[in-house]
């Protein structure tokens, strides 16, 4: 069973930003972003972009490709929180698709 995977925002702001005793701030200038990109991302209002994502890479280490890891496992566990009474009208699954 799936759990509540947190937000990378809130991971940045807990394993990064914190025990650095950076700013929102300062660690929005060190990724060249804007203080209320960084707010909001922290904030969980959105999530991690490729483009973010290799900022983070860059200024707090890890790859790209695990930050958009995170921010894609938090979108599916909220996604099937969402999806959890849709049934579908009509399942093709272990038919042959007839082309």
């Amino acid at each position: 069973m799936m759990y509540n995977p947190p937000h990378p925002g809130e991971m940045v702001l807990e394993e990064c930003i914190k025990p650095l005793g950076l700013t929102i701030t300062a660690a929005a200038s060190s990724l060249g972003v804007s203080r209320k990109t960084l707010s909001e991302l922290v904030n969980g209002k959105f999530g991690v972009s490729a483009d973010m994502a290799l900022r983070l890479s860059k200024v707090f280490g890890g790859s790209a490709e695990i930050w958009l890891r995170l921010q894609s496992k938090h979108d599916l566990w909220e996604a099937t929180q969402r999806m959890k009474k849709w049934k579908p009208k009509t399942s093709y699954i272990g038919q042959e698709a007839r082309v």
